[in-house]
């Protein structure tokens, strides 16, 4: 396990992109260097993206533990999720507000575009 390397979450971040390009949301960047490695930065709102995959990182709707080695997985997801919370207080702490959004909301686009809209407008630097 240790030697398969992560290739990111492209797809989701791509179709986010898809949708911001669509909705002609800007301001957004990518492969910020701020803590816990947002997927984006609106840098000039301090909204950091996260967009989280539902079988990493938890979804109470989609995540299910996997049939073979369950401690293995239910120990990892438990750290994924500790790790989440903790990025979140620490860009909180700092003035960032946080938006999460899970792989399954790309699916339906016109409520994800409300969320990230009235996220992006409850910030007056915008």
């Amino acid at each position: 396990m240790s030697r398969i390397k992560s290739k990111g979450n492209l797809a989701t971040e791509v179709k986010l992109i898809e949708l911001f390009r669509e909705s002609h949301i800007v301001g957004w960047r990518r492969n910020s260097r701020l803590f816990g490695k947002p997927d984006f930065v609106f840098a000039s709102c301090r909204i950091a993206v996260f967009v989280d995959g539902c079988f990493w990182h938890g979804c109470a709707l989609h995540s299910r533990l996997p049939k073979t080695n369950r401690s293995f997985w239910a120990k990892k997801l438990e750290r994924n999720l500790a790790r989440d919370l903790a990025v979140n207080s620490h860009l909180r702490l700092r003035g960032w507000r946080v938006l999460r959004i899970w792989q399954h909301e790309l699916k339906d686009r016109a409520p994800l575009v409300r969320k990230i809209k009235r996220s992006l407008s409850m910030r007056q630097t915008c």
